[in-house]
C-alpha cells in the first residue's frame, strides 16, 4: 500500500503541537518517540520528539522536533512523506522524484525502515520516502 502524508518538522515545539492539535481538532496520538529513546539520541535533545504520528479523522499527520531547530524556517517545515512496503518501488519513486532535484539523505536502510531517503524535487517540494521494514513471520 502506498500513502502520501504531511510531515512537519518543528523547532523544539512538537510536544506543544501535539497538545494543541489534540485540543483543536481532536487528534489522537498513535505513536511518539523521543531522541533519547532511540538509536538517534546523538542527533537531538533527548526529550525532544524524534517522530510522532497523529490521527485526525481519516488522515494521519506526522511530526518531529527537527534535529537542527535553528534551521527551522516557518513555511518550509513541511514535507510530503510516501510510505510503502516494496523496496524496489521505494527506490524507483525516490530516483524519479530526485531527477533534477537535490538529495538531502540518500535512500538507505535505517533502524526503523528497509529504506528511507529525503530529497527536494526540481519544484522545491520536500519529499521523504519510507519503506517499511519486513515484519517477522
Amino acid at each position: 500500500m502506498l500513502t502520501v502524508e504531511p510531515y512537519i518538522a518543528l523547532p523544539g515545539t512538537c510536544k506543544d503541537a501535539i497538545d494543541f492539535y489534540q485540543s483543536a481538532v481532536g487528534a489522537k496520538l498513535l505513536f511518539s518517540q523521543t531522541y533519547g529513546d532511540s538509536p538517534m539520541s546523538h542527533m537531538g535533545n533527548a526529550g525532544n520528539i524524534m517522530h510522532c504520528t497523529l490521527q485526525i479523522g481519516d488522515s494521519k499527520l506526522m511530526m518531529c522536533d527537527g534535529p537542527s531547530p535553528a534551521g527551522a524556517v516557518p513555511g518550509t517545515m513541511i514535507s510530503l512523506s510516501i510510505g510503502l512496503s516494496d523496496i524496489a518501488k521505494a527506490n524507483e519513486l525516490f530516483n524519479n522524484l530526485a531527477a533534477g532535484g537535490a538529495i538531502s539523505m540518500p535512500m538507505e536502510k535505517t533502524f526503523w525502515a528497509e529504506g528511507f531517503g529525503m530529497l527536494t524535487d526540481k519544484f522545491g517540494i520536500k519529499w521523504m520516502i519510507n519503506c517499511e521494514a519486513p515484519q517477522p513471520a
